[in-house]
């Protein structure tokens, strides 16, 4: 079965007639369009479809699209796809093995590379795995056999503190990039241009990790290992606190997994390839999250009568009392949205920016001229009247 991520189209130059596919669960991008003759376009962005198609749409993850067939067909239905509840013990040794694996297939390069460190818990289990692995490859020979990380934020963020502390812990040579609130404001138009998103949540983060890829890129490094995925897999974020079964918990993973195309992928992969950047990102290995999937999700669900927090099976996986991957209160370190981690006041500085570019008698008529999802802040606003100016056509 097809492993790795890729989206591609595959033509039969004998008869005209192709394939296209996309990768299991949608790291790069792929789009689907119908011009109004009744031809098939695929682009890995909308704007190769915005001014030609009379419909176009997200090309689904996981599946393959035949043009003699004229149909889709999914080619990854993995059991938790169909969100069975699966029963298989948690074993620790075992879901830290599958992690390493992960981590390790996605060494292999020859370009200069670098992982993305934020200080939070999944960006620091990437950095200290491949770190642990890195002297062996091929590009530790080229290029060095210190692994560089990379962070960004607002000067005294809880971000740069503790990647700082976590990057020392694993002696990687460290960049650590500032930036400014009206930084992030300048460049709010590129992102929307280049991720082709209005939703609210993506823009904030795609800023940031826009502004930090480019200045990767300029230090000549190539690819970045990212952490993307871990939150949608175990249940990190704090509302999975409030699951009422290992049922509703698990149900829900799935549906996070199944939505990041369209999320955390899309950022992950268009902010950084902006600036002819690769993203990796090893939670997303198709072998990975079947394997984390299989999992009784009892051993998932938040329990602080039993002392777990959320994400407790990863952190419990990876706590080595003989040979630590990270510090202790690294590895159970609460979780923080990327948008607040790299510091408060960016969330504050663009709902203040909203506010004064979107009137409270735009923000009435709304539903009227955005009447397929209305905004419903001043800040979802401002980002729609954007987005809009570049993507004029009605989609899905």
């Amino acid at each position: 079965m097809l492993d790795g991520v890729f989206s591609f189209v595959l033509l039969d130059a004998r008869d005209k007639s192709f394939i296209a596919a996309r990768d299991a669960i949608g790291v790069t991008p792929l789009y689907i369009g119908w011009g109004i003759d009744g031809s098939v376009w695929i682009s890995s962005e909308m704007k190769g479809l915005n001014d030609d198609c009379e419909h176009f749409e997200i090309f689904p993850p996981g599946n393959l699209y035949s043009s003699k067939e004229k149909c889709f067909k999914r080619w990854y239905n993995p059991p938790w796809f169909s969100e069975v509840i699966p029963s298989v013990p948690y074993d620790p040794l075992r879901l830290r093995s599958a992690f390493e694996k992960a981590v390790i297939k996605r060494l292999m390069t020859d370009v200069p590379f670098g992982v993305l460190l934020s200080g939070g818990l999944d960006s620091s289990l990437v950095a200290a795995v491949a770190a642990r692995h890195f002297a062996g490859t091929k590009a530790a020979k080229r290029w060095g056999t210190r692994l560089h990380s990379f962070c960004v934020g607002l000067e005294g963020s809880p971000d740069l503190k503790a990647a700082k502390e976590v990057a020392d812990h694993l002696g990687t040579v460290h960049h650590e990039f500032n930036f400014t609130v009206q930084d992030g404001i300048d460049a709010i138009e590129d992102v929307i241009y280049h991720i082709e998103t209005y939703d609210v949540t993506t823009i904030r983060a795609s800023t940031l990790m826009f502004q930090m890829s480019r200045k990767i890129k300029a230090l000549g490094v190539k690819m970045v290992i990212s952490g993307e995925g871990a939150d949608e897999i175990f249940g990190g974020y704090l509302y999975f606190h409030k699951a009422p079964n290992k049922e509703e918990f698990h149900q829900e993973t799935c549906r996070k997994i199944k939505a990041l195309h369209q999320y955390d992928c899309l950022r992950a992969n268009k902010a950084t390839s902006a600036w002819g950047l690769e993203v990796r990102v090893p939670f997303l290995d198709k072998e990975f999250i079947d394997e984390a999937m299989s999992i009784d999700p009892e051993w998932k669900m938040i329990r602080p009568d039993l002392g777990r927090i959320e994400k407790w099976i990863l952190r419990k996986a990876f706590d080595d009392e003989e040979q630590p991957f990270l510090p202790k209160h690294i590895l159970y370190r609460q979780k923080e949205q990327f948008s607040d981690g790299v510091g408060y006041s960016w969330i504050d500085g663009l709902k203040d920016h909203a506010a004064s570019n979107v009137s409270d008698k735009m923000m009435s008529n709304a539903k009227f001229i955005y009447p397929h999802n209305t905004p419903t802040t001043k800040e979802a606003y401002y980002y729609r009247m954007i987005f809009e100016r570049y993507f004029p056509q009605v989609s899905d």
